[in-house]
């Protein structure tokens, strides 16, 4: 009797187990290419306010291999325009930012320190004015989070970055806007 106990016993902490594991598992969606919110929203029951809400999003802008919280974290939440504790801030500054994608006439894909961007569209990167913020330079941006300075570009001098962004229409959507920026250690 004691052994058939037990073996119920575990059989239920095995099934608990897997539940919690696949529930857990549930609360998170990675996004997809061609995803958008909406799209997100119907596969997945949760509205698009509170997919905004619960990831820190100021905008509709998403990325491949973008995790999204599906629910509201029983933690305090930390805002998505906070730099990851993944460094020293170094610098901070105010620059304009525009956005740039790997697919415009004349563009190769391959940044000025070899990244494909093609290949990788789910990095987050930034061309630079190398005279202010060093190639190679981990940094914080403002609405768009942690990214490397990996590129420059012609127009891209003083304190100017340029965002990389996946897609034409999410890179127009960007805009021009001043941000903060913080170069980590």
């Amino acid at each position: 009797m004691k052994k058939l106990m037990a073996a119920l016993g575990m059989a239920l902490f095995l099934l608990l187990g897997t539940s919690l594991t696949t529930s857990a598992a549930s609360d998170v969606y990675t996004v997809k290419s061609g995803d958008t919110l909406y799209k997100i929203s119907q596969q997945t029951k949760v509205s698009v306010t509170n997919l905004k809400s619960y990831n820190g999003l100021k905008s509709d802008l998403i990325y491949p291999k973008q995790k999204l919280k599906l629910k509201k974290s029983s933690a305090k939440p930390v805002a998505a325009s906070k730099p990851a504790s993944s460094g020293t801030v170094v610098k901070e500054l105010t620059v304009s930012a525009t956005a740039y994608t790997a697919y415009c006439k004349g563009c190769s894909g391959i940044t000025r320190t070899g990244i494909n961007l093609k290949k990788n569209p789910g990095l987050k990167v930034i061309a630079v004015d190398p005279k202010v913020i060093p190639l190679g330079s981990k940094v914080w941006v403002e609405g768009y989070g942690n990214a490397i300075a990996g590129d420059t570009g012609g127009a891209i001098k003083g304190n100017k970055i340029d965002v990389f962004i996946p897609t034409q229409s999410q890179a127009l959507k960007w805009g021009r806007k001043n941000v903060k920026i913080k170069i980590l250690k």
